[in-house]
């Protein structure tokens, strides 16, 4: 029903975006997208770490951080070439139903992994990084183009975000229910042996969000007349770091990316470890009680803003990691108290990222929101995601004894502590203009470029 809107519909959809038909129908495909695609990525994130481990895959620290590494390299990529196509040159729908088909097939080959090794005469790690990096370099970009299709069709982007946002929370949440009914019941080796599932839950569901990219609204590309090196988005999008307040968020950004990535490769381990003493089926399930109080945080987010602004809103996003890390380290033993602290994953995502992609585009020129959106994103899942990988898993390895125990309060130290300074340097540095304290879009350059209206 809603792909034969798309092509016929989309002219008229667009001239009548402030009455009430027309709004309905893109919102609901728009938050459809969003779970579909946030359902890709927390299908296998959470659980690979200990599939590539010593009971699964048997990678060396140095192949996992590599494997790791394989969204950093792709945010690199994407913010030079697919970016530039979403703004400048490919329909943004379009250009998410060719990626997730590619980037589907591939993590779903990772199910096979080892039986492709055999077959080819790959080493496993070859095939498994090889199939991860295509994968990355066709989904990363994806999360980007996925945000400027919403902000492209919304009315009210402070008001709706958090709502359709709310459906990749969802999709999160709904990735991690069919894996626990695969690891009921098993424990150690088997376990990881039964999670390589996560591949084909990803593969699949990747699969379903290209066809039904297909039926998004149509988001053409920003054009533009300017040749050479003006015409390139990435260019102009990183030309705004210029201003001191969007420099600020950039580098904060960067800090709370790496915290962010760190708690995603840290906190399977610490659930499952004998320490906390949860078993392995409820850990995806103890951890998507943070996405549930997202979907709460989300429903909230527009009125939070309202109410708060943006840097508060996102001081106490950032805030958020380090009470949470704060009681890792030093209460890990408390098991109900690990557990009901996830609920502020729902404050660290919604109030810093969502506000961050909301502020994005109110702060960007609308032909390269896409470049602007891959920008920041290079931090969040590419360098501070790189960074989080070298950094943490290193440093646990470090702080682990022959026995196998970790010294916890040490480890959640780091990351707190780092939260703390970047919620200083938010507080005390970013100063973003009245302008944008209104909700003012930037329409023409030459008239509200960033820092020309204070």
């Amino acid at each position: 029903m809603f792909c034969g809107m798309n092509s016929s519909n989309s002219s008229n959809s667009r001239n009548s975006r402030n009455s009430r038909t027309a709004s309905v129908a893109p919102t609901f495909r728009l938050w459809l997208m969003m779970v579909l695609e946030f359902a890709i990525w927390g299908s296998w994130l959470p659980l690979i770490w200990g599939y590539m481990g010593k009971d699964g895959l048997a990678f060396s620290d140095a192949q996992i951080a590599w494997v790791g590494s394989a969204f950093a390299i792709a945010s690199i990529v994407g913010i030079f070439f697919s970016s530039q196509f979403a703004d400048r040159t490919f329909a943004a729908e379009r250009f998410m139903a060719a990626s997730h088909l590619i980037g589907g097939l591939a993590i779903l080959a990772l199910y096979w992994a080892r039986e492709i090794a055999a077959a080819t005469g790959l080493g496993v790690f070859a095939v498994f990084f090889g199939l991860m990096l295509v994968h990355a370099l066709l989904y990363v970009p994806t999360i980007s183009v996925s945000n400027s299709i919403a902000f492209t069709h919304m009315q009210n982007a402070r008001k709706e975000f958090g709502l359709v946002r709310m459906g990749g929370t969802i999709g999160w949440i709904l990735a991690a229910w069919p894996l626990y009914f695969v690891l009921q019941g098993k424990e150690g080796a088997a376990a990881v042996a039964a999670s390589r599932n996560i591949f084909l839950v990803a593969g699949i569901t990747s699969l379903v969000l290209a066809a039904f990219s297909l039926c998004l609204p149509h988001t053409p590309p920003k054009r533009t007349t300017a040749s050479g090196l003006a015409g390139i988005a990435w260019l102009k999008a990183a030309g705004y770091l210029s201003y001191p307040y969007l420099l600020v968020l950039f580098a904060v950004t960067f800090i709370d990316a790496v915290i962010h990535n760190g708690y995603f490769v840290l906190a399977g381990g610490f659930l499952g470890s004998k320490t906390v003493g949860i078993k392995p089926e409820w850990i995806m399930p103890v951890m998507s009680i943070g996405q549930v109080a997202e979907i709460l945080t989300m429903a909230i987010l527009g009125g939070v803003l309202a109410r708060l602004g943006w840097k508060t809103t996102m001081i106490l996003g950032i805030l958020g990691h380090a009470v949470r890390f704060a009681v890792f380290a030093f209460m890990p033993q408390n098991q109900a108290l690990i557990i009901a602290v996830q609920v502020l994953h729902g404050i660290c995502y919604a109030f810093f990222f969502a506000t961050l992609y909301i502020f994005i585009d109110a702060a960007f020129p609308k032909d390269v929101r896409s470049s602007a959106q891959s920008l920041f994103n290079l931090l969040v899942l590419g360098l501070g995601d790189l960074a989080a990988k070298w950094l943490f898993i290193p440093l646990q390895t470090r702080l682990t004894a022959a026995d196998g125990t970790v010294e916890y309060r040490q480890l959640f130290l780091v990351p707190a502590c780092m939260a703390l300074a970047a919620a200083a340097i938010l507080l005390v540095a970013f100063w973003p203009p009245r302008w944008l304290a209104s909700g003012a879009e930037v329409e023409d350059d030459l008239e509200t470029e960033p820092g020309a209206v204070a």
